[in-house]
């Protein structure tokens, strides 16, 4: 599993009354995370929409380790994990760059569907990509 890193700045729009990050915004995060890591790496997730290749995520799970506040940057460390078939998993690891304490932890499990959002094999070239 090869890392990507996804720089995130903490807006006030980001937290919650005390100015800690609120807890669902890691879920966005992660995406924004993930989007980059794939764009990255040459998978025009736009494209592969229209050619009916869609990538749904039937799993989340975070664990909140420690505060990230407004003003913070924060780093979202993206893995690609197991991919198998029509599923693939990505991990996250987000901490706060000044000083380097981790605030949460996760994965998104996806899956690749075609028509009808009946699943279907990942195809060749993105499996190639994320290698």
């Amino acid at each position: 599993m090869s890392g990507h890193r996804t720089v995130i700045d903490v807006y006030y729009e980001d937290t919650d009354c005390g100015g800690v990050v609120y807890y669902a915004n890691y879920l966005r995060y992660f995406e924004r995370a993930r989007t980059r890591l794939l764009a990255d790496r040459g998978v025009d997730a736009a494209r592969w929409m229209r050619e009916g290749a869609l990538f749904t995520v039937y799993r989340a799970e975070v664990d909140y380790k420690g505060p990230a506040m407004y003003g913070d940057r924060l780093i979202v460390e993206t893995c690609v994990g197991e991919i198998k078939g029509s599923r693939l998993t990505f991990w996250y690891t987000v901490t706060r760059e000044r000083d380097g304490m981790v605030t949460a932890t996760g994965l998104t499990r996806m899956a690749c569907v075609g028509g009808a959002m009946k699943p279907r094999r990942i195809p060749d070239e993105i499996l190639e990509r994320l290698a």
